[in-house]
């Protein structure tokens, strides 16, 4: 296994740009001799003639000028990846904020993006309802929030509208019941819209389980206790979209939207509104696409 040098490459690249070994040299803050040993030393590893040496001036051989393409793209990577993990500039903390029912599948897979491209920054991530995080975002406490609402504010951006579906446990029939027993958090944005399509379709239905936790409606759910909403794609493998063929009404469709994405704020903010553009830029009916 042969392994190029970024060095060698570097002084290469010098002496390419420059048109000689000795101004090479003065540009890399080297000796010529030792810019000449790394060129010979380039040579011999490829087994190539790199310079041609037969006029006054040095120029590069066919190979040369291949060489040269690559060296470029190596060294300006090398650079990148070394300014990427040392810079202070890519440092700190961001503040992200998402509803709760939209972190699975797409954040994770955002998350894990940001941190190979920012390793030294800190994603303070707050999982929380969609009231609460854009009331946290006017008062400048989120960078960024994703939210779920049927319309959208100034400020925002559209990422996807998906369609609101009613959620039970595999093979149950708690949605056959009537009184249609419902399981939603106090605070749940999805709760007035399926209520008020309840009344509209005269379907009677009580509240069975009303609580903060989210898990504590999963669990209620999946065991055919009551049945939930949540937005198509997001539902988790341990429950699954009801086929009730008509016997539940329609429910509205949901837009997932970005705030804090309209004016760019640098590199680092920049790239994570990017990764969540692209995490729910599929609005195609199916599951949420994980980037």
């Amino acid at each position: 296994m042969r392994n190029l040098d970024i060095t060698t490459l570097r002084s290469f690249v010098a002496v390419a740009d420059s048109g000689g070994v000795t101004r090479a040299a003065g540009f890399l803050h080297l000796t010529q001799s030792a810019v000449s040993m790394q060129l010979k030393r380039l040579e011999e590893m490829l087994g190539l003639d790199l310079l041609d040496r037969t006029g006054r001036t040095i120029a590069l051989t066919a190979s040369g000028e291949q060489l040269l393409v690559y060296a470029r793209r190596m060294i300006a990577l090398n650079d990148e990846v070394i300014g990427r993990l040392t810079d202070q500039a890519y440092e700190g903390e961001i503040k992200l904020g998402v509803p709760h029912d939209t972190v699975y599948p797409a954040i994770p897979q955002v998350l894990k993006q940001f941190h190979a491209a920012f390793p030294r920054v800190k994603v303070q991530l707050e999982a929380s309802y969609t009231r609460i995080l854009k009331d946290q975002f006017s008062k400048g406490e989120r960078d960024l929030i994703v939210t779920t609402e049927t319309s959208l504010d100034n400020g925002g951006e559209t990422l996807a509208s998906k369609e609101l579906c009613w959620i039970g446990a595999p093979g149950g029939a708690a949605w056959r019941q009537r009184p249609l027993r419902l399981a939603f958090c106090r605070f749940c944005t999805f709760r007035p819209h399926v209520v008020a399509a309840l009344d509209a379709s005269g379907i009677q239905w009580e509240m069975s389980v009303e609580t903060d936790s989210d898990r504590t409606i999963e669990a209620a759910v999946s065991a055919d206790l009551a049945v939930h909403a949540m937005i198509d794609g997001t539902e988790p493998p341990y429950l699954e979209q009801v086929d009730h063929n008509g016997a539940l009404p329609t429910l509205p469709h949901q837009q997932i939207n970005l705030y804090g994405a309209q004016t760019s704020a640098g590199e680092v903010h920049d790239t994570l509104a990017k990764l969540l553009r692209g995490a729910f830029a599929n609005a195609q009916p199916g599951r949420l696409r994980a980037v």
